[in-house]
């Protein structure tokens, strides 16, 4: 009777302090407790299997092990760790950190060929909101919005994808951080997995998918709120840059010949161009030539038909004010002769595991064109040095660098160094060779690289207002950036690129207002090619973002001691405040200045949140209480809703 008592008693719940175990029976639940600690790891033999973080009593997150079985216990290991054997590996459970600001749990193990282990977490909506994540096209926020199927976890073109950090945040101060050397694999609310956010590692394509075993390494943290998990998280793994860019690219205007001429462009439309810049009015920082300059795609060779005096075109410019910078991209077309073949012969480029260089950008055709490999030391030198040269022979000040993702690459790449960091460490070697060209250098890709005192640009918007990578998409892709540890964002053309057609009056506007709290501002569309008050109503705003540039540059010396975002979700100013956690129209510059542009097309008023604090309308002067709600805020096309804290 006495050991039939005792088998229900451990079928229900056990709780194993350390290395107590009762008889050899298998729980449905069971308790182990880290020594020396409140934290506990409870095992729920659920179909399928769960694990519960839990400090002292209070359940902190579950984690349902999709794919995974075990007919084990939790056992204590000599690092006071808790090991946990499966059909196929074991999982290590690590307690990193453990005080009243932060518990932090690591999650590892070895994973067989093969196999897919899926490890999820219940989004728990409408309760809980969560950031981070991917750079996306469609960009919804909080990112519990999204759906993602068996996404593999790689920089590319789809879907915008240039920045890709394993990084999440939710509103209950939780954060999940995944290390670069898993081949990791996203289920977002898809089919199967509704309201779960679910992490896989899988030694399969576009990773690498010869190796016997990878590794799937995660880490949970909790903290009392998402802004103190967020800092906990800065620290420990996103890190912070070590400079900040120039700061003139921060106060005056880059102009740029993109969107406005797309390719067609020479000598006299960049004279042309700059010339009207200054006899409206306009300053610069710089004068960007974007596609089309060079012999041949790859060639970084100065096209004479185009441009026949380079050097004295970008002297003449800087004799009016201009600094000069050019489009560059990390690709050879086949038809760029002798560059292309030169370059294969030395080995210079990217291959296949069938000794294939084959590939297709946006100016080529399939198959046509090739990716240079960054991951040799000696290409990155041989680039780096052709660069060089390029500045000399044309007076060059810096460059505009496109692309970097991995999707580029032939498919199944050969690439050197940490086999289990490939693909990303192309994007990794690419922007730290093109970095080094100094503080005006802008990139549009990124992983693991927010250390780089650089810019990083918003991958192209569409010029529409709406979620199809429209306006109000630069919001919520600024703020996913700076939440993954890149602060220093350039939000691409003022109106979007315009490959269906140009912007709207109200469209430029408006997307020019959205842009005065941000970082920079780079135009190619421009307001007299509409009316004369778009110029005025243009000019105010330039002015605007010009007198707040000093604010901007303090906060990114800030971000590179203490790594605080530049621009931040509403929520920052009050972690806890329920309506601050779900806005995705408005945004913080610093703690001090909420900004709440238009961003619905015909719209003359808007509702606005104000968060916990006092403060003051920057175009009222009046002063208002949060937490509230302004309803129905008038701001015609010439206003730009913004606010300021009223300090103590």
């Amino acid at each position: 009777m006495a050991k039939k008592s005792v088998v229900v008693t451990c079928a229900l719940f056990a709780l194993c302090l350390n290395t107590l175990q009762i008889d050899s029976c298998q729980s449905v639940e069971q308790r182990f407790k880290f020594p020396n600690s409140d934290i506990y790891l409870r095992l729920v033999r659920a179909t399928p299997l769960q694990y519960q973080v839990m400090k002292g009593s209070k359940t902190l997150q579950t984690v349902t092990l999709e794919n995974t079985s075990s007919d084990s216990n939790l056992e204590l290991t000599g690092s006071g760790s808790y090991s946990l054997k499966t059909a196929d590996t074991a999982i290590t459970f690590d307690l990193i950190a453990n005080d009243d600001n932060i518990v932090h749990i690591r999650v590892s193990r070895s994973v067989p060929a093969g196999m897919q282990p899926i490890d999820c977490v219940d989004l728990d909506t409408p309760h809980t909101h969560w950031y981070g994540g991917p750079e996306y096209k469609n960009h919804y926020w909080p990112v519990e919005k999204q759906t993602l199927t068996n996404f593999s976890y790689v920089t590319k073109e789809l879907e915008n994808m240039g920045v890709a950090e394993r990084y999440w945040l939710n509103t209950k101060g939780e954060f999940f951080y995944v290390d670069d050397n898993t081949p990791l694999f996203i289920e977002l609310n898809s089919v199967g997995y509704e309201n779960k956010i679910c992490f896989s590692a899988l030694s399969a394509l576009p990773f690498n998918p010869r190796t016997e075993k990878v590794t799937f390494i995660y880490h949970i943290g909790f903290a009392p709120n998402a802004k103190a998990a967020h800092m906990y998280a800065v620290n420990k793994f996103l890190s912070h840059p070590t400079d900040y860019p120039d700061e003139r690219m921060v106060a005056l205007p880059i102009w740029s010949t993109w969107a406005l001429y797309k390719r067609d462009i020479n000598e006299s439309v960049v004279r042309e161009f700059a010339d009207e810049i200054i006899n409206k009015g306009f300053n610069n920082s710089q004068f960007e030539i974007d596609d089309d300059w060079e012999d041949c795609y790859g060639a970084l060779t100065i096209r004479k038909s185009k441009f026949p005096d380079m050097k004295k075109l970008t002297d003449d410019l800087k004799a009016k004010g201009f600094r000069v910078t050019l489009w560059i991209h990390p690709f050879i077309n086949k038809n760029c002769e002798p560059t292309y073949s030169e370059s294969l012969n030395k080995g210079y480029l990217i291959l296949d595991h069938n000794g294939n260089p084959d590939t297709q950008w946006w100016n080529s055709g399939e198959k046509e064109a090739a990716y240079v490999d960054f991951t040799k030391a000696e290409v990155r030198t041989w680039f780096s040095d052709r660069l060089k040269k390029l500045q000399d022979e044309g007076g060059i000040d810096s460059f505009k660098f496109d692309a970097g993702e991995t999707s580029w690459m032939p498919e199944d790449p050969v690439l050197q160094g940490d086999l289990s960091l490939s693909p990303t460490q192309m994007t990794r070697d690419y922007v730290r060779t093109v970095a080094a060209f100094g503080p005006l250098v802008e990139v549009r890709s990124g992983q693991n690289t927010q250390d780089l005192p650089i810019f990083v640009r918003i991958v192209d918007k569409d010029s529409v207002w709406g979620w199809n990578n429209g306006l109000i998409t630069l919001i919520t892709t600024l703020l996913q950036m700076n939440l993954n540890g890149y602060p220093f964002v350039l939000p691409d053309m003022i109106g979007g690129n315009g490959y269906d057609g140009p912007p709207t009056k109200e469209l430029f506007l408006r997307w020019l207002q959205a842009n005065v709290f941000m970082p920079s501002l780079q135009f190619s569309y421009v307001p007299w090619n509409f009316d004369d008050e778009a110029t005025e109503i243009s000019k105010k705003f330039v002015k605007m973002h010009e007198d707040f540039a000093p604010e901007i540059i303090k906060l990114f010396k800030l971000a590179t001691e203490t790594g605080e975002p530049v621009n931040l979700p509403l929520w920052w100013a009050d972690p806890s405040d329920k309506v601050a956690q779900s806005i995705y129209d408005q945004f913080l510059l610093g703690d001090d200045i909420i900004s709440a542009p238009v961003v619905q097309e015909g719209a003359i008023t808007r509702d606005i949140y104000l968060p916990k604090g006092q403060w003051k309308d920057g175009n009222t002067k009046e002063v208002h209480n949060g937490p509230k709600w302004l309803m129905a805020y008038s701001a015609p096309l010439d206003i730009l809703p913004h606010f300021l804290r009223v300090q103590d």
